[in-house]
């Protein structure tokens, strides 16, 4: 069960922040506030204590939070990014973690390995890393070699459609994950209970297990019924300003 969460408010300089879809246009500063704020008291809803760190002008992308740490039960792990705009971010990071490990606790990825927490996904004591455009070959094995100091295990899967792991994968607990697009047949994932998502809906892939509640993005019905029917009480919250930078529920928390 998870007891805390760390998020970060979205800055007005968001509008500027990184996107493979411009398409989706700039986000609306102001919406994506409120949907910062629905986002917190879901997660409040969930009987979690949540850590609400100011908007750091600096950098565009910082309320995506989940890029700078992974933090386990044992140790928390202080990312590397791949993208050279957001490296930076870890530095509060850092201080804000200090709060909960002690600095034996704390362990870095250093360059030249890259790791970004949205392509790391915990599954018990077991961590798949995805390998990534951000997260390389390196990263990911520091990263391994940092999780068995404290007796986890970790593998490597290598991406070749999306941006990060957690971009088309959520692990619900009690061995069922959400799949969609090429995770659907990955080896990797073959002896888990899958609840397919359709390409067409493959945005809600990103949900986040959050002490047997799961959060989802707004407006996939199909998804919402899906993780329903395996059992789960849901709550929807509107991620709309975040897709437009590529971002979705996972990337805006820290969880643990």
């Amino acid at each position: 069960m998870f007891k805390n969460v760390i998020v970060k408010r979205p800055s007005r300089s968001m509008v500027n922040g990184i996107t493979s879809a411009p398409e989706l246009g700039k986000p609306d500063y102001e919406l994506a506030l409120k949907q910062h704020d629905d986002y917190i008291q879901a997660l409040k809803s969930c009987n979690v204590e949540v850590t609400v760190l100011e908007a750091d002008e600096r950098f565009p992308d910082s309320c995506f939070v989940e890029d700078t740490a992974v933090i386990t039960k044992n140790c928390a792990i202080i990312c590397n990014p791949g993208a050279d705009s957001r490296n930076k971010e870890i530095e509060d990071m850092k201080e804000t973690i200090k709060k909960f490990f002690s600095e034996d606790k704390i362990e870095y990825i250093t360059s030249p390995g890259t790791v970004e927490g949205g392509d790391v996904m915990m599954v018990g004591n077991h961590f798949y890393i995805g390998k990534s455009f951000r997260t390389n070959e390196e990263g990911a094995r520091q990263f391994i070699e940092k999780l068995e100091k404290y007796g986890y295990t970790g593998s490597i899967v290598t991406l070749e459609e999306v941006l990060h792991l957690k971009t088309g994968l959520a692990y619900l607990e009690n061995n069922n994950l959400l799949v969609a697009g090429e995770f659907i047949d990955k080896e990797d994932f073959k002896n888990f209970n899958k609840i397919v998502i359709s390409q067409d809906d493959s945005y809600s892939a990103n949900c986040i297990w959050v002490n047997d509640n799961v959060i989802v993005p707004y407006g996939y019905n199909k998804t919402k019924r899906a993780i329903e029917q395996a059992g789960y009480n849901v709550i929807e919250v509107d991620t709309s300003e975040y897709r437009k930078l590529d971002g979705g529920l996972s990337c805006l928390s820290l969880r643990f």
